[in-house]
């Protein structure tokens, strides 16, 4: 039925499945599972993959191998951990669709809703295909960043069109909002210098025969910058929740934000301090990807007639 209620309903479920999957995503890199199907869209060939090395033809490492090099040895745990990673994908397709259909319960009073839910349907499709050249390039450095950066995109299109069925647009950018706004931009380019640490980091796992206490002594200038561009992140939010509490902004999503931030530059203290530990590094993507869309959620809030004159 094509009700509003049912089309806030999906955006909530699809913005909270996308985030779902940016975990998983973060699973799979931690986890070494990138290449764990070294096809696309099937896996070693079949749309339900193997669970046994039996299962699959003798020489299928050279039947199967990308870019010319023949892939690791079959390994059940990391096929099944990005298959279903493909699976979650899936189900996220089809709550975008869902979000398009019923958003046409709009379409006599803003066609603007349904049009933007398309976009969003149509980039969620170019994010299938990235992931597809991620696998065919080996997970190239670049195409990862790439891969993660449009799905954030997919999730502040999903809290655009919330914030357009829900919210009333405010009549002015507010000095608060353009602060939020660099808050944000600032996190945005901190995370594409995560990714890039983050393949330093396999870099070393693969390169270098060291403990795993020690990578962190290995890895290049992406960590480098990542752990000193961390002081101007932690600045910039400081002042942004400091004003958003003079304000009295959005007290849940206030708490969110400062929760998220504490939390983010925890986990990143202990996977410098602490070896890397693997199951930090999905937490610390995500935690990451939580803060930035508190911040375009709270960037598109309005936030009117401060006077930031009053403030110590």
């Amino acid at each position: 039925m094509l009700t509003k209620k049912n089309f806030e309903i999906s955006l909530k479920v699809s913005i909270f499945a996308v985030y779902f999957l940016i975990f998983v995503g973060g699973l799979v890199r931690s986890t070494g599972s990138g290449m764990g199907c070294p096809d696309w869209p099937k896996c070693f060939g079949q749309w339900v993959p193997p669970v046994e090395k039996s299962e699959l033809p003798s020489n299928y490492k050279e039947i199967f191998k990308v870019q010319g090099k023949e892939i690791a040895d079959f390994n059940v745990f990391k096929t099944w951990t990005e298959y279903i990673n493909r699976l979650i994908g899936v189900l996220i397709g089809f709550c975008v669709l869902s979000v398009f259909f019923f958003s046409f319960s709009y379409w006599s009073t803003s066609k603007k809703i349904p049009l933007l839910s398309f976009v969003t349907l149509i980039v969620l499709g170019f994010q299938g295909w990235l992931g597809a050249v991620v696998v065919s390039t080996n997970l190239a450095q670049w195409m990862i960043t790439i891969h993660m950066l449009v799905a954030l995109f997919i999730v502040f299109l999903l809290f655009l069109l919330l914030h357009m069925a829900t919210k009333s647009a405010p009549t002015k950018t507010s000095g608060l909002q353009k602060l939020i706004l660099i808050t944000l931009v600032l996190t945005l380019v901190q995370i594409v210098f995560g990714t890039q640490t983050r393949e330093e980091v396999n870099l070393v796992e693969t390169t270098l025969k060291v403990p795993r206490s020690l990578w962190v002594d290995h890895l290049g200038i992406f960590f480098q910058i990542h752990r000193s561009f961390s002081i101007i992140i932690v600045g910039a939010h400081i002042g942004t929740l400091f004003l958003l509490w003079r304000k009295k902004t959005k007290d849940l999503l206030l708490k969110a934000l400062l929760i998220s931030v504490t939390l983010e530059v925890l986990s990143g203290i202990g996977m410098a301090y602490f070896g890397i530990p693997k199951f930090l590094q999905p937490i610390h993507l995500l935690l990451a990807t939580i803060v930035v869309g508190i911040l375009f959620h709270l960037y598109l809030s309005p936030h009117e007639n401060e006077d930031f004159s009053a403030l110590p």
